[in-house]
């Protein structure tokens, strides 16, 4: 049998907080009932089935590109980073890889990209799980830290209520500094 892992991201469209990726092997002889798109599921349910996940599958790994790697490389190259770190950290090696998107990162092993592969393939979306619901939990402990902003209830995306806090306050040491919105206030700082 030829380890297959499934890849997914959580975290590209958001002003602030790392990108996360996840690799999953999942166990034939253990399946996960109810594995979907991580975005078809409720904070609860992606909740049980990252437990499941973790408890069940072959192999699993979560890895992240902060930040400043993000502001540096760009989100897509930060995201492919983050995608090699989970598939390079398996234990057990995957020999092959289901990528969820139209490009796959550098990697040792042979990938396909399957777009919306998060809907189509059980391993896709068990990565899909993963790294959602790690991201989820790192931006309720930056909630946390910044309170001002509401990293609890909006993940970071660019919501009206994030905008205005981004507005009154300023960027945080969370946010991406060279997203458009982060930026235009960093500018206006400076004048």
């Amino acid at each position: 049998m030829i380890l297959v892992c499934g890849v997914d991201e959580a975290g590209r469209g958001p002003l602030s907080g790392p990108v996360y990726a996840a690799a999953v092997i999942l166990d034939p002889a253990r399946p996960i009932a109810g594995l979907k798109d991580s975005k078809q599921l409720s904070a609860a349910r992606r909740e049980r089935l990252a437990e499941a996940i973790k408890a069940n599958a072959l192999a699993w790994a979560i890895a992240a590109a902060d930040e400043e790697e993000i502001d540096r490389l760009n989100i897509l190259h930060a995201s492919m980073l983050a995608m090699r770190r989970a598939v390079l950290a398996l234990a057990p090696a995957a020999e092959a890889a289901l990528i969820d998107g139209n490009r796959c990162p550098d990697l040792p092993i042979p990938a396909r990209a399957i777009v919306k592969g998060d809907a189509l393939e059980p391993a896709i979306s068990a990565a899909s799980i993963l790294a959602k619901t790690e991201r989820d939990k790192v931006l309720r402990e930056l909630a946390d830290r910044y309170p001002v902003y509401g990293f609890a209830r909006h993940a970071g995306y660019p919501t009206a209520a994030h905008l205005a806090a981004l507005e009154r306050y300023g960027p945080c040491p969370a946010h991406r500094k060279t997203f458009g919105p982060v930026q235009r206030i960093l500018k206006k700082q400076l004048i």
